[in-house]
């Protein structure tokens, strides 16, 4: 493969990563604004953060590609079901463990996004160097 296909190969996958990781960021950031409503006793605003923070959970899960990815996609898959059933107990019953195991599993998961697209702009960098 040469340098300049690498390279857009690291850019289109890297654009991705950084897409995957703004859901990720975007479901926590509903999940942190549902607790804020759950303690004022906002249930109409509540309900609608836990349906964004849901409905982005089960659109990460939806588009696990289950034959290339295999045990990956696999575990991803359960850890979204278990999410998505934390965060429906937490709605039902403006349960905040229930809230935070929910919020922990999706922290966790980030972070290995995270650290992947961090290695793959390291990559990127080393091969401008070698490219230079």
């Amino acid at each position: 493969m040469d340098i300049a296909a690498y390279k857009k190969t690291v850019i289109e996958t890297t654009d991705r990563v950084q897409i995957v990781l703004m859901l990720y960021d975007g479901a926590l950031n509903h999940l942190k604004r549902a607790r804020l409503k759950i303690s004022s006793g906002d249930i109409i605003s509540k309900g609608q953060h836990f349906s964004k923070a849901t409905s982005i959970v089960g659109e990460l899960s939806n588009v696990l590609d289950m034959e290339k990815g295999g045990d990956i996609s696999a575990n991803l898959r359960r850890l979204y079901d278990f999410v998505q059933q934390r965060l429906l107990y937490a709605n039902m019953h403006n349960d905040i463990k229930s809230l935070e195991e929910a919020e922990e599993v999706l922290n966790t998961i980030r972070s290995g996004w995270k650290e992947m697209m961090d290695g793959m702009k390291q990559n990127q960098q080393a091969g401008d160097k070698v490219a230079i």
